[in-house]
């Protein structure tokens, strides 16, 4: 019987647009962390097969749920991800979440505002950082802005993949009454250069993506863990430059993505801004304490 992972894209987490457990995470954390990348990136590939039915797409899903929840072993990334839960006395609630908005990416493939994707976002982006700060016993209060952050990564994700997601899947994020507020149009986005109608409508969304990172600003500060503040001040960073980028640039037509040097530039950046916020931003007790 084919597994979910023998359907792989081929993509791996060296090619996201931010780092996953990288080397600033602690070892004892990457695995885990690792685990939850397989299983994810599976799902997602098969969400995003192009040649696989609906149904056969919707099976899949329903598979790697069951190996997560250990009702079944011949999903080998599923079955992983459950040990290591386990291991952990983890829920596996977050991947559960990515498995329901997966399945929105099959059945569900136009978004009518953004409130709506927001609540998409909430499936498919928040539960990983929501997953990352349980796996480092960090107190829930820093979810708020981590829900931020994760969400104006996926919405940058959508508006950088836009004309792809739309040609390859007919799948369209980008909410219809921003289309039709610019007078813009869905088909428009398999033209290879966005008209200035449709070009005026990612920008916007992008200025509003902008807004919804600057509020998870602080997510680094609010950890007390530095390696993982470092890692999230270095995604924020990335975050930060492809949302700049897609204010100024045409998805459709134009490279918008980081450079493997632009990534090592920023990268270095964003550790140090982090490291200063972090510092500047724990408790005086906690200062103290670590003092003495």
């Amino acid at each position: 019987m084919t597994t979910a992972g023998d359907l792989r894209s081929g993509k791996t987490h060296r090619d996201e647009n931010f780092p996953v457990a990288s080397f600033l995470i602690e070892p004892r954390h990457r695995a885990v962390i690792m685990a939850f990348y397989d299983f994810v990136r599976t799902a997602d590939d098969i969400a995003d097969h192009p040649t696989l039915k609906q149904q056969e797409k919707l099976d899949l899903l329903d598979r790697l749920e069951d190996g997560l929840f250990g009702r079944r072993d011949d999903q080998p990334e599923a079955v992983v991800l459950h040990r290591a839960l386990a291991a952990r006395s983890m829920a596996p609630k977050h991947a559960q979440d990515l498995l329901n908005a997966f399945r929105l990416d099959v059945t569900k493939l136009r978004y009518a505002n953004w409130d709506e994707l927001i609540r998409y976002c909430s499936l498919s982006a928040m539960p990983v950082g929501r997953f990352v700060l349980d796996v480092h016993g960090e107190d829930r209060a820093a979810w708020p802005a981590s829900d931020a952050l994760c969400a104006a990564l996926q919405i940058n994700n959508h508006l950088q993949d836009c004309g792809k997601d739309f040609r390859a899947l007919n799948r369209v994020y980008i909410p219809q009454d921003a289309l039709a507020a610019s007078g813009a149009s869905v088909e428009q986005l398999a033209l290879d250069r966005a008209p200035p109608e449709l070009l005026a409508c990612l920008h916007r969304l992008a200025a509003r993506t902008a807004t919804l990172l600057a509020e998870g600003k602080g997510l680094g500060a609010k950890v007390r863990n530095l390696r993982l503040a470092l890692e999230i001040a270095v995604i924020q960073t990335y975050a930060e430059q492809i949302v700049a980028l897609l204010q100024q640039r045409d998805p459709l037509s134009e490279e918008v993505h980081l450079s493997r040097g632009q990534f090592m530039a920023h990268g270095l950046v964003g550790m140090a801004g982090g490291l200063l916020r972090w510092i500047v931003g724990r408790p005086r007790a906690s200062r103290s304490a670590s003092k003495a």
